[in-house]
């Protein structure tokens, strides 16, 4: 501010003028504070904003390199009810019963909930406080002793930001522990559905197999007459038992497959012991004709790792907020009422013995004002840290995305040609069948078709389970999981919504 002043001089000063002069001065003296007014109040409001958040700029695809182009299957699942592409109502029933009684997410959610009581008072510590002391006083001389009780009142006024940055990091950490629960959800959902297609793709198999058994077995006796007819050679014998023997031992696979995933699906249904029903076999899930034409829009909003780097970015902002804050001087409003009580000379209180004080109340940092602005600069570091920590999430589930949509295109053909490869066997056994009734085959020929047939439709059931799998994994790298609605009451939650919107526009 520029100040220009003129001085005249008319003539010697009266008496009369040096008055008007020093009133003039005073008053200028007394107006001077209140014209800098301003300024410290603009510089307040200043201290008072938080930092704004970082862009988090998720490199995130405009479109997806692998994802299909057409659909034939018109019932596509959403993302928070996948599974249900598979029309099996077993493990329908298996993810409600899982989602109510797995442990791992009982106990994400109580971790959920003790944040979230946590969040209701995080900014009290910003309100009025009153406590109540009582204390007692000894003169060195022993001559009196005092019984002393009293009020104490603060309220620290959160300049420079720092009641921002709390609710910030408060809301980090609520929205992280929901994330936690997101992330149990969609894990135990990714895994009852991969357990249960595994079980039946095993129990599938192992029926094959033992067709194919079967067929060695029967294969091992046609040969064994020929042999005593003198019509082959005994190595055709041995080379049979050796394919049975193999037949035998393949068994074996399917059997373990089936034990460990009816004891996994125990686990995450939270019992003891599988139900006997899932160990009868059943029909193998598949996906038919089901293709995937896009991935979701909001999958940056789905995916439970890239909602838990999200919150590790607002949380770190507050952090950084709040240390930002303490290299200011904390400023509030104090009082204090204590009473005395003499208690070696009377009994009573009287009016004379109360001391009442009220006024500012100034924290300021002096010697450690520099471990408080390294700890601000720390706290920033560990801000961009969580900044490229986010971006690498959305990295990595861009890319888990992509190969899980490679692999089911992949899969949905393999599967596709292997069923065409069943369908041809299939009619060459038939039409081996039939001559063998009229006499223009042989029985050998037949059980050699047999084995034929029951290999590739093996081959199909691997072929459709790992299109299952493949399926499972790319909802899983979308954060596909049933949508839990909690009971959020509106006094915290809105300021909550506000908090996060600020991070979902440097999102978007």
């Amino acid at each position: 501010m520029l100040t220009v002043c003129t001085l005249s001089f008319n003539g010697p000063p009266s008496v009369h003028d040096f008055a008007l002069r020093n009133t003039n001065r005073r008053s200028r003296l007394q107006t001077a504070p209140l014209r800098l007014l301003p300024a410290v109040v603009m510089a307040l409001l200043v201290g008072c904003s938080a930092a704004p958040l970082p862009a988090l700029k998720p490199p995130a695809p405009q479109t997806w390199r692998n994802g299909a182009v057409t659909q034939q299957d018109p019932a596509q699942p959403d993302l928070h009810s996948w599974w249900l592409a598979f029309n099996d109502p077993a493990l329908n029933d298996l993810v409600q019963r899982a989602l109510a009684n797995n442990l791992d997410v009982a106990a994400a959610r109580e971790r959920m909930l003790a944040v979230r009581t946590l969040y209701r008072h995080s900014n009290d510590k910003y309100l009025p406080s009153l406590k109540g002391d009582t204390n007692q006083v000894i003169e060195p001389d022993a001559s009196a002793s005092y019984f002393i009780a009293g009020f104490d009142a603060l309220w620290e006024i959160p300049f420079f930001g720092a009641l921002k940055s709390n609710r910030r990091l408060a809301t980090g950490q609520l929205d992280s522990a929901q994330a936690q629960l997101q992330s149990a959800d969609v894990t135990l959902v990714a895994e009852v559905a991969r357990c249960w297609i595994e079980l039946r793709s095993a129990q599938e198999q192992a029926r094959l197999l033992a067709a194919v058994r079967d067929a060695d077995r029967e294969k091992l006796q046609l040969l064994q007459v020929r042999v005593n007819l003198k019509l082959i050679s005994p190595t055709d014998v041995a080379t049979s038992e050796a394919e049975l023997a193999r037949a035998e031992v393949a068994l074996a696979g399917p059997a373990r497959v089936i034990n460990a995933n009816a004891q996994q699906l125990a686990v995450l249904v939270g019992q003891p012991e599988p139900d006997p029903s899932w160990l009868v076999g059943g029909t193998q899930p598949q996906l038919g004709n089901w293709q995937l034409t896009s991935a979701p829009a909001d999958m940056l909003r789905t995916r439970p790792e890239i909602a838990s780097a999200e919150a590790d970015v607002l949380r770190a902002a507050g952090e950084a907020g709040l240390s930002r804050a303490d290299i200011f001087p904390h400023i509030g409003l104090g009082s204090s009422l204590d009473w005395s009580l003499n208690i070696a000379h009377n009994h009573h209180i009287r009016s004379s013995e109360g001391i009442f004080s009220v006024g500012p109340v100034i924290d300021m940092p002096l010697f450690e004002w520099g471990s408080r602005v390294a700890q601000e600069h720390a706290k920033n570091h560990e801000l961009t840290a969580a900044v490229y920590a986010y971006r690498q999430a959305v990295l990595q589930g861009v890319a888990e995305a992509e190969t899980a949509m490679g692999d089911l295109q992949i899969l949905h053909d393999r599967e596709a040609a292997a069923q065409q490869v069943t369908q041809s066997l299939d009619s060459n056994t038939l039409a081996l069948q039939k001559r063998s009734k009229l006499g223009l085959s042989s029985t050998l020929d037949v059980q050699d078709a047999l084995i034929q047939q029951q290999q590739a439709q093996l081959e199909l059931v691997s072929a459709r389970t790992e299109r299952d799998l493949a399926y499972v994994s790319l909802y899983k790298a979308l954060g596909g999981a049933p949508v839990q609605t909690p009971d959020v009451s509106a006094d915290y939650d809105a300021p909550r919504l506000n908090a996060r919107n600020n991070v979902k526009q440097s999102v978007d």
